[in-house]
């Protein structure tokens, strides 16, 4: 997308929902999430509710522009991925702590924030991707096993530092504690097949090429490679391994939601975030972009069901928060990137 554009609209945006900020039938939302995989939801609500949702789509710096607008702020939701940059909008201190029922039913506590600071929409498993031919089935199992020396030369994975690895790090702080944890990240780091670069897809385009015969990614990614007539053949050559399934799980990452602190449409976007967790959005949301329901009982998208089912780890993405930065010290000291 042309940036210029994008400001613009962005800039236009804003000065269109400062002036309804206010309205009762309209909800403002500022999201890092791309418009196809939202705009469906939105649509539903209004179409379910009358209330208008007006949107700012933006690849980065909203939580930057909701500091900068201050009390004046027309935006009431914001949305993003990861819980690492969920967190920076905390920190930024330009969310609201919300309590309510529908949430605290429909998400379960590992996946909000205790002091209602964030709420997760849905679910992404950080899997392995091994090569068909190189691979046995079996092989390798967890994310523990990427560290040992039989593996030397054969992963490849996009830098350490980015938020993806980074909230992986921190899942094996979360359960090895900072020494082991960073013992096992230097044995993988041992047996990286290259310098860490691209991003997930281009790993498992690695083990196509026979670059490597294992890398790290999202699950969600292993559906749009199989969707676009070029990575399909990359996405053939591997198997998508759920790891550690006779342990604590597979780990998760999120996409979330958090309201604005003094959002001028609170009541709207309250309705907005309860609809966002329900039934019809979670259904919705999963078979727009492979990703899993956070809401129990929510039927996964055909093609998301036929990759398996797998024990998911259920250790608090708030902790996760917390450890951020232990795992991004952690990347730095061993140098992960160089």
């Amino acid at each position: 997308m042309d940036i210029g554009k994008l400001v613009s609209a962005a800039v236009f945006g804003v000065t269109v929902m400062a002036a309804t900020a206010a309205s009762a039938q309209e909800v403002n939302v500022y999201s890092l999430r791309q418009a196809f995989l939202v705009e469906p939801l939105f649509e539903k609500f209004t179409e379910q509710t009358g209330v208008k949702v007006n949107v700012i789509f933006a690849e980065k710096g909203l939580v930057e522009r909701i500091k900068q607008e201050g009390v004046n702020s027309p935006a009431d939701v914001l949305m993003t991925v990861d819980i690492s940059r969920i967190q920076q909008a905390v920190d930024a201190g330009v969310t609201e702590t919300l309590t309510n029922d529908v949430l605290a039913t429909n998400i379960p506590a590992h996946l909000r924030d205790p002091e209602g600071h964030w709420f997760a929409l849905t679910q992404r498993g950080r899997a392995i991707y091994a090569s068909k031919d190189r691979v046995a089935e079996g092989e390798i199992t967890s994310y523990e096993d990427l560290a040992d020396p039989k593996w030397e030369g054969r992963i490849c994975t996009r830098s350490g530092a980015h938020v993806y690895n980074v909230a992986l790090f921190a899942s094996m702080i979360a359960v090895h504690g900072e020494e082991k944890a960073k013992t096992w990240l230097e044995g993988l780091k041992s047996n990286l097949a290259r310098k860490p670069q691209g991003n997930d897809r281009a790993q498992v385009k690695a083990i196509k090429e026979g670059e490597c015969d294992l890398a790290i990614g999202n699950t969600y990614y292993y559906g749009k490679m199989l969707e676009n007539e070029e990575q399909r053949p990359w996405a053939e050559a591997v198997n998508i391994v759920f790891p550690n399934q006779d342990g604590r799980g597979m780990s998760m990452n999120i996409s979330g939601m958090s309201l604005i602190k003094g959002a001028p449409n609170q009541e709207n976007a309250v309705k907005l975030m309860e609809f966002l967790s329900d039934d019809v959005a979670q259904k919705i949301y999963a078979e727009v972009n492979y990703e899993y329901p956070v809401k129990s009982g929510v039927e996964w998208a055909e093609n998301v069901k036929s990759w398996g089912t797998f024990k998911a780890d259920t250790v608090s993405l708030a902790e996760i928060a917390r450890l951020t930065p232990a795992a991004i010290k952690m990347v730095d000291e061993i140098g992960y990137n160089e």
